[in-house]
């Protein structure tokens, strides 16, 4: 008779946990190891498409898909809420009173939208006046909101970092003033831009270039605002030092934090994330627990792009664990980030922990064909193109014959 299976329990299907239990189940033996994934429900979508929701350059439709069509033949799915997870005990407590027993565990739940924590953020013209696109129902509403904003004020708000995808509400202003400009109101219409950081992005070359961008698409730029609340009947959101800016249409981004779970586990920071080695991506208080995607506390984007680097070194390193070996492999932060800039064009980033983003072409050096840190069509093309490479190869665990180590190669320093 062989010896029971041990268990990999992974807590989240979305980008970083669908590709996680695919990648392992095809270099773990099923007789050995049984993989269980759980998640609330069956409902899988396409984030980055939630920004052009509100614009219709992506249908609602294009976006959301069923999860289990995506889930390799051999995993078990469990559709339930997580409760706590018991790390002395290796268990982990669902809802519904079950409880899973793991010897390996990885934290894949991603980070949340949390408007109810800025006070009046949420009330009566939530989602109208004051809307956000973080959510396949905000973007929704959104869309209308649009349509209807005769003129006046936008603003487009950040909280607090960090947040998932922190390019997109730059993409947002921007498109937001091509939309405006192809309806013939955009000189009805005052943008401004405002965020808590001291300019217009965290890493300082592309806050330059991207900040240049704003000014010449005369969109104004609010720096050093941090939002204490909203007040809906007057239109304005107030910093803790008492600044004032008023709008007509208010679309923030609330303030970002991981499932509430983590917290009950004492497994997270202040805003439910878990701290983890930042190259291995394993827990810092527990050897049997990662956390990959947005769930972990790793200083780089919460981006689509980091997952899927991080995943591809955290599956040779869960090996080496297993197996009893140092890990091999160390994660260095790597991320590339489309930046939509309006008229169908955009930017590209790349960079890591210790690399700024630079000039150059991306993937290959002098062939591209896409450009680093300067609007092209084929940087639009090539973000619009990855909504189709992300169904069909990236969740199943497909190779994308992209490194997940960030090189040098065909990248040039820019001033």
């Amino acid at each position: 008779m062989s010896a029971e299976r041990k268990n990999v329990v992974v807590l989240g299907a979305g980008t970083a946990g669908t590709m996680v239990v695919n990648k392992l189940r095809k270099v773990l033996p099923e007789d050995e190891w049984a993989i269980t994934v759980v998640d609330r429900d069956d409902i899988h979508d396409y984030q980055p498409g939630y920004l052009f929701i509100p614009f219709r350059i992506n249908k609602p439709t294009q976006i959301r898909k069923a999860k289990l069509p995506f889930i390799a033949e051999g995993v078990r799915v469990i559709f339930a809420e997580i409760e706590r997870v018991d790390p002395q005990g290796r268990t982990v407590h669902l809802a519904d009173g079950r409880r899973l027993d793991y010897d390996q565990l990885v934290i894949a739940t991603g980070t949340t939208p949390r408007p109810d924590q800025t006070d009046g953020m949420l009330g009566e013209q939530w989602h109208g006046d004051v809307g956000e696109f973080y959510t396949y129902d905000g973007a929704i509403a959104l869309r209308r909101s649009l349509e209807e904003f005769t003129g006046g004020r936008l603003v487009v708000h950040i909280t607090e970092l960090p947040i998932k995808c922190p390019v997109a509400p730059l993409e947002f202003a921007f498109l937001a003033d091509d939309y405006f400009t192809r309806k013939g109101m955009r000189d009805r219409v005052e943008i401004v831009f405002v965020t808590p950081l001291d300019g217009a992005f965290t890493k300082p070359m592309a806050s330059k270039r991207l900040g240049k961008l704003l000014t010449r698409k005369g969109i104004s730029l609010e720096t050093d605002f941090m939002i204490e609340r909203v007040d809906q009947e007057r239109k304005v959101i107030t910093s803790y030092d008492e600044r004032e800016i008023g709008y007509d249409l208010l679309v923030t981004v609330p303030l970002n934090m991981g499932a509430d779970f983590v917290a009950a586990s004492g497994l997270g920071d202040e805003l439910n994330y878990v701290p983890v080695d930042k190259h291995t991506s394993r827990s810092t208080a527990y050897d049997t627990i990662w956390a990959l995607g947005d769930a972990s506390n790793i200083p780089t984007s919460k981006a689509g792009s980091v997952a899927h680097f991080s995943v591809e070194v955290f599956v040779e390193n869960v090996q080496d664990a297993i197996a009893g070996r140092p890990l091999s492999r160390s994660f260095d932060g790597h991320a590339n980030c489309f930046i939509e800039s309006g008229k169908g064009k955009a930017l590209l980033l790349d960079f890591n922990y210790d690399t700024e983003p630079m000039g150059g072409t991306f993937p290959l050096p002098t062939v591209g064909p896409m450009s680093l840190l300067k609007e092209s069509r084929a940087n639009h093309l090539g973000k619009l193109a990855f909504r189709h490479l992300y169904w069909s190869a990236l969740l199943p665990g497909h190779p994308l014959g992209l490194s997940a180590d960030m090189t040098l190669t065909g990248k040039v320093p820019v001033a």
